[in-house]
């Protein structure tokens, strides 16, 4: 295997690549390492050298690694009340149960929503309580809680509400649903304001009062940390016993932890970090009827990682509220029956399908508009006449990844706009969106650092750019935001093989705080390359000692990188990317994932 290279040996032998652009536009940077401290923990953790490089990259020490390598809740769960108005949910949420109240949970359409209901749902059936979902309509209802469902809630005799991954910012609909009666506790994570809604309870890590410093958490963390506060009450108030309930073992809810902790982007570090650790064992089982019956659809046979929850269950569970019926994919992870599993599966596939398309549609477009000079500005602003809404989130991110930009994609229907934002780091994008509804630019809107949404008056929309311009300049003034692409080290062709792919699964899960090692190899060539797919290309790569690698670029066909692969057959070429596992049919190799390409 191939030693990594100091940071020393790379800026004397590639420094041209650390100082120009490459295919793609962005810089190449070598992360800078303690090579004494990666050599510590490899020989200290008896793990390969490469290995104790990437964990000192990742900021792990002597006193972490262990930590950090095997992540548990036992190391990592909180006291739940450490959380502003746990205790006073759990005390209400207690005394429903012990008196057969109704409950409903209101979750959001996305992944995380669809998780933290299935999440109450299930936890309520092992105890022998049953619950409704209400996931509102995207297109006819918008985000969060509206006055018209929580009415219907308590026509239909329900006395409490759980909002779970919304609620922050629903002022109004929760005054009034207080009003009627409804008791509402609010479990959510996006950026909070001062005052908050009037409801029962607010279990919010990023309320500006919350210390428990748990602020990363997605709202399926949140949710969880409530039914493990609600799961200790009932136990200490003698709700299990012999003759009882049997107390639920939580521990098995952690694939739905997982799933949306991982969907959200939030990032895996500490808690974050063994949740989804540990839910990927769980996941693993196929206990979660839904789950299986979505990686059946997907013809997912092999033991599933972040990859499989982000990329495989993931944009499926969220096509039912970007493309189809909202309530789909809450249904289906909360269901323990087979058939309908099967059923919602099939149906969540072909709304995925669906969704491919429309976005393939709306991504176009918005990139003629970003080329046609809009790409030039400190914060992009897309607008465009009824693109579906549930697909200009995705939009915005990858107009985002290409120009290394925060977005905002805009569909309008008539005078008002739904807006979806995605953020650079250090810009606090859901901020900067409150601040907009605070001066009256906006309808509504939030969110959090990474992401956010709006609605907007078409009459506004100048004076929305201008306040967005203005914002953002006050902050990229203060910060480079120019696109990079970051390696994590040098390696040749012969190094890539199967026995690292797999030495650098010990550090994963991946994701924002642990991104996946990226690798640079330097001076290779394209000996052949296709297109498979409608827009990937495939090639193999060789070097100077006749080592070759298959590789694999995704949606490149029409870009740089695409042209230069299909055609660069005589040239030397930089190339960098992700080693992974290729699996097919009961064979494994390694594959390259190709992220860019320079010139050499």
């Amino acid at each position: 295997m191939s030693v990594p290279l100091s940071t020393e040996t790379f800026v004397k032998n590639f420094g041209s690549s650390l100082e120009s652009k490459s295919v793609t536009g962005r810089k190449w940077r070598l992360r800078e390492c303690d090579d004494r401290l990666g050599l510590m923990l490899s020989q200290r953790l008896n793990l390969p050298e490469i290995v104790g490089r990437l964990l000192a990259l990742r900021g792990v020490n002597g006193d972490s690694a262990e930590k950090f390598l095997n992540p548990t809740l036992r190391d990592w769960l909180p006291d739940p009340y450490s959380l502003r108005d746990m205790e006073k949910a759990v005390a209400r949420l207690v005394r429903a149960i012990s008196d057969s109240e109704s409950i409903a949970i209101f979750g959001d359409y996305d992944v995380d929503g669809a998780t933290s209901s299935a999440l109450l749902v299930r936890f309520f059936n092992l105890i022998g309580i049953t619950s409704k979902i209400y996931i509102p309509d995207r297109i006819k209802e918008g985000y969060g809680p509206n006055e018209k469902a929580l009415s219907q809630l308590k026509s239909e005799g329900i006395d409490i509400v759980i909002t779970v991954d919304c609620g922050i910012t629903a002022f109004k609909p929760i005054a009034i649903g207080a009003k009627s009666g409804l008791d509402i506790i609010i479990v959510d994570h996006h950026v909070a304001e001062p005052n908050l809604p009037e409801a029962y309870a607010v279990i919010n890590p990023n309320r500006l009062d919350d210390n428990s410093d748990l602020g990363r958490l997605a709202a399926v963390g949140v949710t969880f940390l409530l039914a493990v506060a609600v799961n200790r009450s009932l136990r200490d108030n003698g709700f299990y016993g012999a003759d009882k309930i049997v107390e639920p073992n939580l521990m098995e809810l952690l694939d739905l932890v997982a799933l949306g902790t991982v969907c959200d982007l939030v990032k895996l570090d500490g808690l974050n970090r063994a949740y989804v650790s540990q839910g990927l064992k769980i996941m693993a089982r196929r206990t979660n009827t839904g789950m299986t019956a979505l990686f059946d659809e997907a013809k997912i046979h092999e033991k599933p990682s972040e990859y499989h929850a982000g990329y495989v269950l993931g944009p499926r569970v969220n096509a039912g509220g970007r493309v189809g019926e909202s309530t789909l994919g809450a249904r289906l992870l909360s269901t323990n029956d087979i058939d309908e599993a099967r059923y919602i599966a099939n149906q969540l596939d072909h709304f995925n399908n669906e969704r491919k398309k429309l976005e393939s549609i709306v991504f176009n477009d918005a990139l003629s508009i970003a080329e046609s000079g809009e790409k030039d500005n400190p914060i992009l602003i897309i607008e465009g006449d009824r693109w579906h809404s549930g697909v200009i989130g995705i939009v915005a991110s990858r107009i985002k990844d290409k120009y290394g930009k925060p977005v905002f994609v805009i569909s309008f229907d008539n005078n008002i706009g739904k807006g979806s934002g995605r953020s650079v780091s250090n810009l606090d994008l859901g901020s900067i969106v409150i601040n907009a509804r605070h001066k009256g630019i906006i309808v509504e809107g939030g969110g959090h650092k990474m992401a956010a949404g709006l609605s907007v008056d078409r009459q506004k929309l100048p004076a929305l750019r201008d306040f967005f311009y203005e914002q953002v300049n006050l902050v990229i003034n203060k910060i480079d935001i120019s696109p990079v692409l970051n390696i994590d080290s040098v390696i040749t062709l012969g190094g890539a093989n199967t026995l690292l792919a797999h030495q650098i699964r010990k550090i994963a899960p991946f994701g924002s705080g642990n991104p996946e090692p990226r690798f640079m190899f330097p001076n290779v060539k394209v000996v052949k390359a296709d297109i498979v797919g409608d827009n990937h290309v495939r090639c193999i790569l060789t070097d100077e000692n006749k080592n070759k690698l298959n590789a694999i670029a995704f949606r490149v066909i029409g870009e740089d990188l695409g042209e230069i692969l299909l055609q660069g057959k005589s040239r030397s070429l930089h190339v960098a990317g992700k080693v992974r596992i290729n699996q097919w049919q009961g064979r494994e190799e390694v594959q390259l994932l190709i992220d860019d390409v320079g010139v050499s």
